[in-house]
């Protein structure tokens, strides 16, 4: 297919804004075609767009056979966009930030409190915390439906991967509004069983034969644990994941010492705080939700009910 320049995409793109007109462009192909590009494969775009790969791979080919352009070729294994797949994502792209704010702001000025309302949160919140919040929003607000969207990556509230997030970092967008509810703190914990087994650990020196548990990737953990003043190597770690939770329970079960927050770790007398004249790591809430958002009535509902569960002394925990 012969590539017919900027003016042929410019067309093709407002063919885009007047598919309601009755013309047969397809937005779904389009969002293919973006997901795939900023992806860089099928298999992960068809991953994050919940469909399954040869499904994605004939929305793009139907969109390109639309626009009679070649879109993507194939560098090895690779996807690498064409000049013409280039200036058609500058527009898509466009378009789709576009399309986000005008849901954005229709979302915020809806008045429902009936609904979905999705709460990003990390893997360990949503175990462990997020149950008892989610009863209790049952009980205020029967008609909301929460989806915990349970994920250790930040998620992109601009993009509407969640419509509000409880995160350990400040955000930095400008059209985010974000309120810093609680500041607990961070230790390092051991089972009885391991600590039994292994004997006591009074200094920062008696851990040089420990085993740890890593949260994240091996060399984040390392560094993590060097800067708190842990003389270890990568070969104390003997287990590594990105799953808190995992983390937790492989300690739980005997497996080696693990950083964890107090908010957690008060539910579990089987598990003690190993040598707890280390500093204490910081551990920030901050509450996030799009600034559009902050006008829907039961998106503010769930804020504000976060707001006082995160302010408490204690939080909820496992079995209340």
């Amino acid at each position: 297919m012969k590539i017919r320049g900027i003016a042929k995409i410019c067309l093709s793109v407002m063919h885009i804004c007047m598919n309601w007109s009755g013309l047969s462009f397809d937005w779904n192909q389009a969002r293919a075609f973006l997901v795939t590009a900023e992806t860089g494969s099928f298999s992960a775009a068809a991953r994050a767009l919940h469909m399954t790969q040869p499904t994605l791979g004939r929305q793009v080919a139907g969109l390109e056979q639309a626009l009679d352009i070649v879109l993507f070729e194939r560098i090895g294994r690779k996807l690498e966009l064409t000049p013409a797949g280039r200036e058609m994502l500058e527009h898509v792209r466009a378009m789709g930030d576009g399309a986000m704010k005008a849901s954005l702001t229709a979302s915020g000025r809806a008045q429902s409190v009936t609904g979905d309302v999705c709460v990003s949160v990390t893997d360990i919140f949503a175990i462990y915390t997020m149950p008892a919040i989610v009863a209790e929003l049952r009980r205020i607000a029967p008609q909301v439906r929460i989806r915990v969207l349970a994920s250790n990556a930040l998620s992109d509230l601009q993009r509407r991967e969640a419509d509000i997030a409880v995160r350990h970092v400040a955000p930095t967008q400008p059209d985010l509004i974000a309120r810093k509810v609680r500041e607990s703190t961070g230790h390092l914990y051991a089972s009885r069983s391991y600590l039994t087994k292994f004997g006591p650990i009074r200094t920062p020196d008696d851990v040089r034969t420990a085993d740890f548990i890593g949260i994240g990737t091996e060399d984040e953990m390392l560094r993590f644990m060097q800067e708190w003043g842990l003389p270890i190597t990568a070969d104390n770690i003997r287990a590594v994941g990105d799953s808190g939770g995992a983390g937790w329970e492989m300690a739980r079960q005997g497996l080696g010492l693990v950083p964890m927050s107090v908010d957690l770790a008060r539910y579990y007398p089987d598990m003690e705080m190993v040598l707890p004249d280390l500093p204490h790591v910081p551990v920030p809430y901050w509450l996030t939700v799009h600034r559009e958002l902050h006008s829907s009535k039961r998106i503010r509902l769930v804020f504000d009910h976060l707001v006082a569960v995160l302010g408490r002394k204690e939080l909820p925990g496992p079995g209340m």
